[in-house]
């Protein structure tokens, strides 16, 4: 089983560092007008990012899509009460390649949203997950 343990510490002046279960440190700002790091609900968007974003890779490769650049654009937006989580989030996947499939990136976005980004599957029961994409034909 993979090691799910993280460690948080403050660090003074409104600093923590994290580290992850894979050995990786993270400083985390608290102090949001500072932005000297990343702060936690940052960390969120880039975390949905990337896990969507590795599955649509993984799809697209294993369909033979030839893809020369991909990325992934995250948008949220957060509640007025407290604790001001996240409502929803609007992801867009732009897709340069050669002769890309319309369907195929519509089938790998579908199928990471809703079934294998387990980031996308925490946030799902609390937030509303919007997606788009957009490809980039080259000639």
């Amino acid at each position: 089983m993979k090691n799910n343990y993280a460690t948080v510490e403050y660090a003074g002046d409104d600093f923590f560092v994290a580290v992850t279960p894979s050995g990786h440190a993270q400083v985390l700002d608290m102090r949001g007008e500072r932005s000297a790091a990343s702060g936690p609900l940052e960390l969120l968007l880039i975390a949905l990012g990337g896990c969507t974003g590795a599955d649509v890779v993984s799809v697209l490769r294993k369909k033979r899509e030839q893809v020369t650049a991909y990325r992934v654009e995250v948008r949220a937006e957060r509640r007025e009460e407290h604790p001001r989580s996240y409502r929803r989030f609007e992801l867009r996947h732009i897709v340069r390649g050669k002769g890309i499939s319309e369907k195929a990136v519509a089938h790998a976005i579908e199928l990471s949203t809703e079934k294998y980004c387990g980031v996308a599957a925490t946030v799902r029961p609390t937030a509303e997950i919007v997606t788009s994409f957009e490809i980039e034909q080259e000639p």
